[in-house]
């Protein structure tokens, strides 16, 4: 069994962080760390800590919402689930992929992350929920690791927590999105405020741009609770799930100004 961690919140006056800023100290032999939400490399080498702080504490609820989306809209359209290619992005240690698989029966499940200590994570707590994981950073693939991903054909592409914040770029997104066969499937899940026209953020701009582009057919969009914060508010995320209906143009990220 995974150990159980002492965990810490701040004082109520260091809640007024932005999310991207929010952190949580871990107590441990008498010594105090802080650590940062998004210092996932840290987490990660907990076994367990990310599930008893995401999805116990602060009841994360987002790989269950996108995998129920994806598989409505899959059956609306007679998908058979199980014959699914997904290539997983910012998978960490496979929360998605085990929703994946667990729920929608798919067989063939790939994670990508940047962090190497995310891939020994997923091997370590879910070790049969991917059939490979790629450490890679998708806005400078090689091309060797480039052809390996193109032979997989994927038809499905999913990001589930891990859009915005710096932590997956868009550049790095569109460039997931291109190893999609023409009538693939996308579903992720990015914070409410992202699709307001106020937000002016490169990725903020490339979401809003995608949705309403001859590219993308949507067929769910649906606001719902992501987790809780410190203060035990609901943070309030988009889910969306798409079929790509051409092939995006190369030039996309630099014809809406995201990228020069």
């Amino acid at each position: 069994m995974p150990s159980r961690y002492r965990i810490q919140f701040p004082p109520q006056q260091e809640h007024d962080l932005a999310q991207d800023e929010a952190y949580f100290n871990l107590v441990e032999e008498g010594t105090t760390r802080k650590i940062l939400f998004h210092d996932y490399d840290r987490i990660f080498s907990k076994p367990g800590l990310y599930e008893q702080l995401f999805y116990e504490r602060l009841k994360c609820t987002s790989p269950k919402k996108v995998s129920e989306l994806l598989h409505g809209s899959l059956t609306s359209e007679w998908v058979s689930c199980s014959e699914l290619r997904v290539l997983d992005l910012g998978a960490g240690n496979g929360m998605m992929a085990e929703q994946l698989r667990r729920n929608l029966g798919v067989a063939r499940i790939v994670g990508a992350d940047i962090l190497p200590e995310a891939r020994d994570a997923a091997y370590r707590d879910r070790p049969t929920a991917y059939d490979d994981y790629v450490v890679a950073d998708f806005t400078k693939l090689s091309n060797d690791r480039w052809e390996e991903l193109t032979e997989w054909r994927f038809d499905c592409l999913t990001s589930v927590a891990a859009l915005g914040f710096g932590d997956i770029p868009p550049e790095a997104f569109f460039t997931a999105m291109k190893f999609l066969r023409t009538d693939g499937w996308v579903a992720f899940n990015i914070k409410e405020t992202f699709l307001d026209h106020s937000d002016d953020m490169g990725f903020s701009r490339f979401v809003r741009e995608l949705i309403f582009s001859e590219y993308l057919d949507v067929y769910q969009l649906e606001r719902y609770t992501h987790r809780l914060s410190m203060e035990g508010v609901p943070l309030k995320y988009f889910a969306l799930v798409g079929r790509l209906t051409a092939s995006i143009p190369l030039d996309f990220l630099a014809s809406i100004g995201v990228v020069d």
